[in-house]
């Protein structure tokens, strides 16, 4: 199977065994290591091994691969780290603080009362305003 690579991306690159990784999982479309910056214990990354900036540029089997690969991964922290809960967290972009442009799947583990921030408040929003952005969201999803 030919694999898609940027020769220029760090994520391409342990891939492609040019730098060190803690592997967790491997198969002919995606790949699962440790962080080398965790938040908790255990915090990992899921990736497509075909290379991909982002959400807007992946193939859809690329991405289920790699949620695949973070639900295998997932479960084998959950029994293994006894955690009480686990997020799953896929930035796109600067604004969204993607540090690599390579798709990616964190798997947070976590526990009660870690300090982790990743909530933000509960605004409700008007339901007019909600009823126009649905309707403008679907027709662009129709228009593809």
């Amino acid at each position: 199977m030919t694999v898609t690579r940027d020769p220029d991306c760090l994520f391409c690159k342990i891939i492609a065994r040019e730098i060190p990784c803690h592997k967790l999982y491997e198969d002919d479309v995606s790949f699962a290591f440790l962080d080398i910056n965790p938040a908790n214990e255990g915090h990992a990354l899921a990736i497509p091994k075909n290379h991909a900036a982002n959400i807007y540029g992946i193939q859809a089997a690329d991405i289920a691969a790699a949620a695949n690969a973070a639900r295998l991964v997932a479960g084998a922290i959950q029994a293994e780290l006894r955690i009480d809960g686990l997020n799953l967290v896929q930035a796109n972009g600067p604004g969204a603080k993607q540090s690599v442009m390579h798709f990616h799947i964190h798997i947070l583990p976590r526990k009660m009362d870690d300090g982790l921030l990743l909530n933000w408040p509960l605004h409700p929003a008007d339901p007019e305003e909600l009823a126009d952005l649905a309707a403008r969201l679907r027709r662009r999803l129709a228009s593809g």
